[in-house]
């Protein structure tokens, strides 16, 4: 019974083999007899996704789209592939050539993208895009040029009164305040114009020595004793200069000398115009020499200091150009310039000050105020990729440079400096080449699918790393 169970069985491998070797030759033979060549079979593929393909039509299974009929154009887009050979227990151990690896196993085949160019981006595959799907997804290229870039820095700055038009107004005797006309803190003076009046005895006495010294001169101008005359006349110029040298004014000194008359007040005048920034006194103070008893600044010109983190301090440098905006102004920017570096770097922040020197002719900018500051350095004529192009994934940078035929390459570079909106080029690409500006993430996310899935089709481990956004 066995054996006639073993014998049936026998029989039916035999009948199946028979019918699958059959099949080919009635297939080769019905196409010989007609004459006619065999219908080239319609693919079908996704729009946003073409390496999705199907010999039936459907959903894409990525996106969910409807797959639609590939046309001539887009036949002639799609990469051709070519048989590699690869090590089984070691999938980076490749060749063109059939052999064994370096652990004398037999190489196994796989397919692989032929292009001009593949892909130098680990995780990246070369894609195929053709020219409706470009439409569809919004992609454009970008051109790398030479160009002149200039790096703009941006930063805040805050505003102070510029220490060398600063000015401390003093007496150089004692006395007592009289009458104060400069009493208010940020009051605008004018060069010459009175600050105060005060008491003082030595200016009294001085006063009067001067008249004293008048009335010798004038006696003894009518003498013939050349040497009394030469006495008088340096005595009075002696008490005169003492009046100059306690900072009284020409014109109080005048009228003395012609109304022979002693001043018990007298009046302190305006050194210079601006704002009173500092006041110290009042109606009555008790003046000391030397003391400093307000203090006026000239804001026509201001400083702003500004912080500098550790990654800009290679571009700023005085003298290089900057612009200062506040809030509320914002369509009147302020020009101005880099005049002093801190040489020492603020443990605390992490930051280096950046004095600027500010033109402020309309008294706009106020000490205490905050304005956003931006500093141009210029980098000179560099060759220059879009920074929209450019994108970044852990430790590599790469692009997606257009290589003909549809095909998109991702392509390993290596950036500079940023000016503007462009990086400068150090390494990966030429002049002239032509790369992925917008739907890059689009492009990135169909060059790692694909790569993914050729991975898998090769049995070696996929790289997972992700794009991250463009910066610097």
């Amino acid at each position: 019974m066995k054996s006639r169970k073993r014998r049936m069985m026998i029989a039916v491998l035999f009948v199946v083999a028979g019918a699958v070797a059959f099949a080919p030759g009635c297939n080769r033979n019905s196409a010989e007899k007609t004459g006619k060549p065999a219908a080239h079979a319609v693919v079908y593929h996704c729009p946003m996704h073409p390496s999705v393909t199907s010999d039936k039509p459907g959903d894409c299974p990525i996106c969910g789209m409807k797959l639609v009929p590939m046309g001539e154009g887009e036949e002639a887009a799609t990469p051709h592939t070519k048989t590699m050979y690869r090590s089984t227990m070691n999938p980076t151990e490749v060749s063109d050539k059939p052999g064994k690896d370096s652990m004398g196993m037999d190489m196994v085949p796989f397919e692989v993208t032929e292009g001009a160019s593949a892909s130098t981006v680990p995780g990246q595959a070369v894609v195929s895009i053709t020219p409706q799907s470009r439409q569809t997804m919004g992609l454009e290229l970008g051109t790398v040029e030479k160009r002149v870039l200039t790096r703009e820095i941006h930063t805040s700055a805050r505003i102070i009164a510029d220490e060398t038009r600063l000015h401390h107004v003093t007496v150089k005797v004692d006395g007592w305040v009289n009458e104060l006309f400069a009493s208010v803190t940020g009051q605008v003076v004018k060069r010459g114009d009175p600050l105060l009046t005060f008491y003082s005895p030595s200016l009294l006495s001085a006063q009067q020595e001067y008249v004293t010294a008048l009335e010798n001169k004038e006696k003894l101008a009518s003498s013939s004793d050349a040497d009394a005359r030469k006495g008088a006349d340096d005595l009075a110029a002696a008490a005169r200069q003492r009046l100059q040298l306690w900072d009284v004014s020409e014109a109080q000194i005048d009228r003395v000398a012609r109304t022979r008359q002693v001043e018990k007040y007298l009046t302190l005048y305006a050194p210079m115009s601006g704002v009173i920034i500092e006041r110290n006194i009042s109606a009555g103070h008790n003046l000391i020499a030397g003391e400093v008893i307000m203090t006026i600044a000239d804001l026509t010109q201001v400083w702003g200091d500004a912080d500098i983190y550790q990654s800009d301090l290679p571009y700023v440098s005085v003298g290089m150009p900057l612009e200062v905006s506040l809030p509320f102004l914002p369509d009147k920017p302020f020009k101005g310039k880099v005049i002093f570096v801190s040489p020492t770097l603020d443990p605390e922040t992490r930051t280096l000050q950046a004095r600027l020197e500010i033109p402020n002719p309309d008294l706009l900018l106020r000490p205490g105020m905050y304005g956003d500051a931006s500093l141009y350095f210029s980098l000179g004529e560099k060759l220059g990729v879009p920074a929209d192009a450019v994108m970044f994934s852990g430790k590599q940078t790469y692009a997606f440079k257009d290589g003909g035929d549809g095909r998109l390459i991702p392509t390993r570079i290596k950036v500079g400096a940023r000016g503007d909106d462009w990086y400068e080029v150090v390494d990966g690409l030429k002049e002239g080449d032509r790369i992925v500006v917008s739907a890059n993430f689009l492009v990135d996310s169909e060059s790692s699918l694909k790569a993914a899935l050729d991975a898998m089709s090769r049995g070696a481990p996929a790289d997972t790393t992700r794009a991250g956004q463009p910066g610097q």
